[in-house]
């Protein structure tokens, strides 16, 4: 199976950023280290080598998600951009982008679908969501 590039991960590292202490996101979800999300407890604190274990797990999920949705072969970066979106999203599969992108209709894919991922529950435009698929975009047009 595909795993994440370097760019990709980078991408990733620098808008989850990386917290040892438990805190709750824009949705209000308790996460810890890279956005992980999984049975985290309030006040809970882990060690940065718990926080990468946490984020190899959790992108080896992302990464099983995009190649079961992709049916065309990706670059690279391209790869790594669907892998950033759905870790943070968890709505590639079967999504009308994924469908755009096998189609390989990959402008319609990010303008009409990927890049308009940017609120909060509230319907909120977060400017970090703004700038995050800005950057997968550009990530996944990049050679």
């Amino acid at each position: 199976m595909p795993q994440i590039n370097q760019a990709g991960l980078d991408l990733i590292k620098s808008f989850e950023g990386c917290s040892l202490t438990a805190y709750a996101d824009s949705g209000g979800i308790l996460t810890i280290g890279f956005g992980h999300t999984g049975g985290v407890e309030p006040g809970q604190t882990i060690t940065q080598g718990q926080a990468d274990a946490y984020l190899e797990q959790d992108l080896e999920s992302a990464e099983q998600v995009v190649q079961n949705a992709t049916e065309i072969d990706l670059t690279p970066n391209q790869f790594g951009a669907l892998v950033s979106w759905e870790f943070n999203t968890g709505a590639l599969a079967g999504s009308e982008g994924m469908a755009l992108i096998n189609q390989r209709q990959f402008e319609a894919a990010w303008d009409d679908h990927f890049c308009l991922w940017i609120h909060d529950a509230n319907g909120n435009v977060l400017e970090g969501l703004v700038r995050r698929r800005a950057a997968e975009k550009a990530l996944f047009f990049s050679e």
